[in-house]
């Protein structure tokens, strides 16, 4: 296996802050989601690769694990309890799995090796013995010799949800590789977002713990509300004399209409703020976003000639 430079990945920088990571990651979550994208062969392996990069990048321990080991971040703690285990033995360097003649680690500057009866073979965090590697200690390798517990495989599931149903708490049941889970989804959540169950991946081997179950999450399009963030949109039509005079005009919002008052001469993509009434805010009870209204003005059709000749005296009369 190739070295998957997870920030290349994600497009930022190694020195990119979280809030950089988020943005890049649902940035490009919405961009290569494959439902999304039915015809593009590429996309589903492109959302996993930005999935697998954002896993790590985004939680600090696992990124400060990963600077330092490169694609053998997950084996970090195992090379440094044995890389302790051997200055305390007062040895240099550390070695010792799975028996006597056997060993693997890390010169300090990024470098791997790893030994067996007398064979060497090294890497570095850029590539090179990934494949030996993992064929003799699996994907996620405890340490412990023959009798080693392995973690259990990740599995990710996408969710399909309306509009409608982000913008509200409600309990859900999908099925991962057989099994039903149920979930409570909590209201605000955002398309391409990624949530974690802990534990509801594979089986371990060994007594290993299970993997975790990543879920995303792929909200559709709405045909009324456009949301950005915890704000919502919406285009609202009124005639020309409504615009003109002023007067009252229904405006749909997540929860019924209500009536808003227009003001005389109101001009074609005039903006009103509605507070409260857009998104709820994820996670946080009670909040929301403000709806958006922008006012389009339809001019009138099939005018008579009476209603044509009193728009003519207006038209004379500026």
């Amino acid at each position: 296996m190739a070295y998957i430079d997870y920030y290349q990945v994600l497009g930022v920088d190694k020195k990119a802050s979280q809030d950089d990571i988020k943005k890049a990651f649902r940035k490009l979550a919405r961009k290569y989601h494959p439902d999304l994208n039915p015809n593009d062969s590429t996309a589903k392996d492109k959302f996993q690769a930005i999935n697998e990069a954002n896993e790590v990048l985004s939680d600090p321990e696992k990124r400060k694990k990963y600077d330092e080991y490169g694609e053998h971040w997950k084996h970090a703690d195992e090379f440094e309890a044995q890389k302790r285990a051997r200055q305390e033995a007062g040895a240099g360097g550390f070695g010792g799995f799975g028996g006597s003649g056997a060993g693997y680690g890390s010169d300090g500057n990024g470098s791997y090796w790893y030994s067996s009866d007398g064979q060497e073979f090294s890497g570095s965090a850029g590539g090179g013995f990934s494949d030996f590697f993992e064929s003799m200690f699996g994907h996620r390798g405890r340490s412990g010799g023959a009798n080693a517990g392995f973690r259990g495989q990740d599995y990710h599931a996408d969710l399909s949800l309306s509009l409608r149903d982000a913008a509200q708490t409600h309990k859900q049941v999908l099925t991962v590789n057989g099994k039903n889970v149920r979930i409570t989804i909590p209201a605000g959540v955002a398309n391409g977002q990624v949530i974690k169950l802990k534990g509801y991946g594979g089986e371990g081997v060994n007594g290993g713990p299970a993997g975790d179950l990543y879920i995303t999450f792929v909200i559709a399009d709405d045909p009324v509300f456009k949301r950005l963030g915890d704000d919502l949109y919406v285009d609202v039509p009124i005639n020309l004399y409504t615009a003109l005079l002023g007067g009252d005009q229904l405006v749909d919002t997540l929860n019924g209409q209500v009536k808003l008052k227009v003001k005389p001469e109101t001009q074609n993509g005039t903006k009103a703020r509605l507070k409260g009434k857009g998104f709820p805010v994820y996670k946080k009870e009670g909040q929301f976003g403000d709806l958006i209204v922008t006012y389009s003005v339809k001019l009138p059709t099939n005018l008579t000639e009476e209603q044509k000749e009193l728009f003519r005296k207006l038209q004379s009369m500026n």
